[in-house]
């Protein structure tokens, strides 16, 4: 009866959900990373009326992140009185230059860097292309801003769904959501969305896609020419305070655990590993960074710090 009283409570949930989610401030994104460590893992207990995907809108991550960080625990139909984890702490992704917009497609979520080092960074989760219309990787700019856009209804998509028009107005009904932007890869944008469910899962045609409340802020923030870096990295790690820390998202058959040593030894911090930790942070794949530190008998010299 539960099984069948969750899916009988799906469409509904959705629809409930496109329709009343509420505007975010910009400032609750915004993030001081520190030694590439930024945010607080918060819990929540489940009430009566909550659901993850829900409790995902209300703390602005995405529909992936809340469900791998609590596995077993139903999204729409959770148990009242649950603890569950809220992964709001994240890792920065490795790239050459921390400027402008870099977007990890392996956790769905999107950073977008201050003119000014040391300021905070705005994050954002986001959904992404789905298998066979994959969001591409690469480095792009932001070739036009657009407000209230008009969405030019694809030929492929046109010839899956019959009936569909060649152009949507600005609305409620448009894909596209209130603002876009358009990247140097012409046919990729970074909108927002009229089916806010889903941001954290793979659903688009290879466009990104931001919560409502979300895409206002970074439309603002974000001028013509900024540079946009979209990579894949499933695993993430820094030294934190003397400690190694990873971060991992996947699926399927990767071979995580051999990526995460891989980067570990280029980053020169393989040695103060222990590997039992390794392997069961990339057993759960929680999205959440992990302290994978040995217990050595040896203390780790660090360097000493600046006169």
């Amino acid at each position: 009866m539960r099984n069948k009283r969750r899916w009988a409570l799906v469409p509904y949930l959705i629809l409930v959900l496109t329709a009343s989610l509420p505007l975010r401030q910009a400032e609750t994104a915004e993030i001081q990373f520190q030694q590439g460590l930024g945010g607080t893992v918060e819990n929540h207990t489940i009430a009566a009326d909550d659901s993850l995907v829900e409790l995902a809108l209300r703390y602005d991550v995405g529909y992936n992140e809340i469900t791998d960080a609590n596995p077993g625990v139903d999204p729409f139909i959770p148990e009242a009185g649950t603890r569950v984890t809220i992964p709001a702490q994240w890792l920065l992704p490795d790239v050459p230059a921390q400027e402008g917009i870099v977007i990890n497609l392996a956790e769905m979520r999107l950073y977008h860097f201050p003119h000014q080092p040391g300021e905070p960074v705005t994050t954002y989760p986001v959904g992404i292309g789905a298998e066979g219309t994959d969001t591409p990787t690469g480095t792009y700019r932001v070739v036009e801003k657009i407000a209230s856009p008009v969405w030019h209804v694809p030929a492929s998509i046109r010839k899956q769904r019959a009936g569909m028009p060649t152009t949507v107005p600005p609305g409620p009904d448009n894909p596209l959501g209130s603002h876009a932007l358009r990247l140097s890869n012409w046919s990729v944008l970074i909108h927002g969305t009229n089916r806010p469910f889903g941001v954290g899962r793979r659903v688009s045609h290879g466009c990104i896609r931001l919560y409502p409340g979300d895409i206002v802020p970074l439309f603002g923030k974000v001028e013509v020419g900024t540079r946009v870096t979209i990579v894949r990295q499933p695993v993430k790690a820094a030294d934190v305070d003397g400690r190694v820390l990873v971060e991992i998202h996947g699926e399927g058959d990767e071979d995580l655990e051999m990526a995460a040593i891989d980067l570990l030894i280029d980053k020169g911090l393989n040695v103060w590993v222990d590997r039992k930790k390794l392997r069961r942070a990339v057993k759960e794949r929680t999205g959440i960074p992990v302290d994978v530190t040995a217990k050595s008998k040896f203390k780790r010299k660090t360097p000493p710090s600046p006169s």
